[in-house]
């Protein structure tokens, strides 16, 4: 997905604050879970939902207002009840901005206890190259 840096994501410093940049991955894994028509209300009837467990973010270089930004993400590894994710964020220069990796867990809607990965989630499997 591609968004365009608002000045209400900047802060004293003139480039996007930190905090913004989860912001940024969330929307770039709802866009990931979509696109396979994943939304919220088929993973509930699935009797699943996601919930972040680890995040890992490095920053490379700073994004400021009106910055075009493209947000990536893959499924990088799956366990029993586990997914990582793998997310790039680049900037109109192709350069990368943070790299991501985020830990989440499926659980059941109603018990919040973990569940296994659907296997319609793990056909999605990229293995890292």
């Amino acid at each position: 997905m591609e968004i365009v840096v608002r000045s209400t994501e900047i802060d004293v410093n003139a480039h996007v604050n930190n905090a913004q940049y989860l912001v940024y991955l969330e929307w770039g894994r709802e866009e990931w879970w979509e696109q396979r028509n994943f939304d919220y209300k088929t993973l509930k009837q699935m009797d699943i939902v996601t919930v972040v467990v680890k995040i890992c973010a490095e920053y490379k270089k700073e994004a400021v207002q009106n910055d075009r930004l493209r947000i990536s993400a893959r499924l990088s590894e799956v366990g029993n009840t586990s997914l990582k994710m793998t997310q790039e964020i680049t900037n109109q220069r192709n350069e990368q901005v943070l790299q991501s990796e985020v830990v989440l867990v499926t659980v059941h809607p109603e018990t919040h206890r973990p569940v296994l990965v659907p296997a319609a989630i793990r056909q999605y499997l990229v293995p890292s190259s």
